[in-house]
């Protein structure tokens, strides 16, 4: 027993309760991050703030008003963000927030990547370019959402088939997740890092632009060039072999073999998008 009148035991508890909390909270945090479900928390934490101030100060009407406002605000919550509040159950019933992937998860994984690296290999020898997003634990709801609906099982003719030119959803990015294609013809911010080569296109700098404000990662096909290029947290690699891909998407999408981030390192080259 400690001074405090709590033995170790009890700080070992409080220490726990603290640690899965902030734990869940961030895992939630990361699943609607990159949706419009982060303005509205961000403008809870502002009427939680005012809240509190005013209880200090004794303002009791606009204690009443923020007061009501979270009463009411989680009623609009559950009806104006149904898609991300199902997303998180989901994740959460899939055991996805703890657990590690299964290897029926990691079979599924590693045909995915083969398709996308199927795809890659065949839109470079024919200079087809190509966006190609990929929902990690950040979400992009939002920008699906600025594109055409697919919800198509990812396979490789089905991708490749997307980026023919001349074909209705060829311009724009494609945004997969899990093992499913879930829009076609996506925009894409772009990024305004003044760092960002001038001779890169419009294609690697709306890569560069989702890869700033969430953690997905996207792979560009040079139209020009043939080349491939990946992007991450605000990283760019180019000019990647199909090795290179595979085990780059390999290093990144399971969560097994997610490695600690590195530092960006840029390959030399003529990349134009």
């Amino acid at each position: 027993m400690l001074d405090g009148g709590l033995s170790i035991l009890d700080l070992l508890k409080i220490g726990v309760d603290i640690a899965l909390i902030w734990y869940v909270l961030y895992k939630l945090i990361m699943l609607i991050r990159g949706t419009k479900a982060i303005q509205l928390l961000k403008g809870i934490i502002v009427i939680l703030i005012v809240r509190i101030i005013s209880m200090a100060l004794g303002l009791q009407t606009i204690e009443y008003i923020t007061r009501e406002a979270i009463t009411w605000g989680f009623l609009v919550i559950v009806i104006l963000f149904q898609p991300e509040l199902r997303r998180a159950l989901e994740t959460l019933g899939r055991g996805n927030l703890f657990s590690r992937s299964t290897k029926s998860e990691e079979e599924e994984l590693e045909k995915m990547i083969t398709d996308i690296v199927q795809s890659c290999n065949y839109m470079g020898k024919r200079r087809i370019g190509a966006l190609i997003t990929i929902e990690r634990d950040t979400g992009i709801a939002d920008y699906a959402e600025t594109g055409i609906s697919i919800n198509g099982k990812l396979t490789h003719q089905l991708l490749t088939n997307i980026f023919t030119p001349n074909t209705p959803l060829h311009d724009g990015a494609v945004i997969i997740k899990g093992n499913e294609i879930t829009a076609a013809a996506c925009y894409l911010p772009l990024s305004e890092s003044p760092f960002i080569s001038k001779e890169l296109g419009t294609r690697h700098r709306a890569a560069m632009g989702i890869s700033e404000v969430t953690d997905a990662l996207t792979i560009v096909v040079s139209e020009e060039t043939g080349s491939v290029s990946c992007t991450k947290n605000g990283e760019l690699r180019r000019e990647l072999t199909l090795d290179d891909l595979r085990n780059y998407l390999r290093e990144n999408l399971s969560p097994n073999l997610r490695t600690p981030e590195r530092k960006p390192f840029k390959r030399r080259g003529k990349t134009n998008g």
